[in-house]
């Protein structure tokens, strides 16, 4: 989840205020960590929860989807006032106490998705979390296409997938890739939608040749740009740490030295509430791929009822 840590805070500076340069402090006065982090931090969350869950008395779940639900809604309560605020329709999603999707194709839906790619043991896992992570707010076709996309990449970097495999199945299955950062920098601006930036975030991991390249790339064509460095970042961060430890090395923290580096720089202005939560996931992480690497299955996150409703 690092990766998306780290977009996020260092974007966060230049949501309002583009650059279109590669030549920029990635820390600085003025960055701070957003909603794009708290939300993903709380689909993690959810996630240990459901894990929880499943080691108690059986017709006591409350299932993946609820715990979404409920979680989202603690941390939007005890984290209001984020730097940059809650989206419109979110905060008010966040204060209802019962409440329902509205429609959105924002990128709210593909900047907290993360944890379900790397959670997944299969593909066809991390698309239908992506989907179920998605849908409690993000139900419009676009919203949850953005949300597949992100937990697709994330969960083909962890495997160990190329760059011309990633962008292949991007291409074939979601988004058209066919510009490059030079073409678009000067006339691309602030874009919300997934269908606007999604591709955009893709992109400038692409073109990268390292985590921080990747970064850099991509708050350098301006737009929303903590969101987008969420996504992008989250991308990067674990084909990165693929590369420099191995297939594993996402799981126990193998990082090449600029990477841990500019971990230890973000860590510094993140709650311990979720520097200790990073942890917890990736543990469970490492478990649910273990046993899935010792027997060939896995416990599903989702019920029974939500994966036949996902599917």
């Amino acid at each position: 989840m690092f990766g998306a840590f780290i977009g996020d805070i260092v974007g966060s500076k230049y949501e309002f205020n583009n650059i279109k340069t590669k030549q920029f402090p990635l820390f600085s006065e003025g960055c701070d960590f957003t909603d794009d982090t708290i939300m993903t931090a709380a689909v993690a969350k959810a996630m240990l929860l459901r894990g929880e869950e499943q080691k108690m008395q059986p017709g006591t779940e409350k299932g993946f989807l609820s715990l979404l639900v409920e979680v989202m809604q603690d941390f939007g309560r005890r984290y209001p006032h984020p730097t940059g605020a809650y989206g419109s329709g979110f905060a008010i999603w966040l204060r209802q106490e019962h409440p329902k999707p509205y429609g959105s194709f924002g990128n709210g839906s593909a900047m907290r998705v993360s944890p379900c790619g790397l959670a997944a043991v299969t593909l066809e896992e991390a698309q239908a979390l992506a989907r179920v992570s998605a849908v409690i707010s993000h139900n419009h076709p676009e919203g949850i296409k953005g949300a597949e996309s992100v937990a697709s990449a994330v969960f083909l970097a962890k495997q160990g997938s190329s760059k011309d495999e990633i962008r292949q199945y991007i291409a074939s299955h979601y988004y058209d890739l066919d510009f490059t950062l030079d073409g678009i920098r000067s006339s691309y601006g602030f874009d919300g939608s997934c269908q606007g930036s999604v591709p955009q975030s893709f992109e400038a991991f692409l073109e990268s040749d390292s985590f921080e390249d990747a970064i850099r790339n991509i708050i350098s064509i301006g737009g929303d740009c903590d969101t987008t460095g969420a996504i992008c970042g989250s991308v990067a961060w674990t084909f990165y740490m693929v590369q420099a430890g191995g297939c594993e090395g996402w799981l126990r923290y193998h990082p090449d030295e600029e990477m841990a580096s500019i971990q230890k720089q973000a860590a510094s202005y993140l709650p311990e509430e979720f520097l200790t939560l990073e942890e917890a996931f990736r543990a469970y992480c490492r478990e649910r791929a273990e046993a899935f690497r010792r027997t060939g299955s896995c416990v599903s996150v989702l019920t029974r009822e939500e994966a036949e409703r996902f599917r």
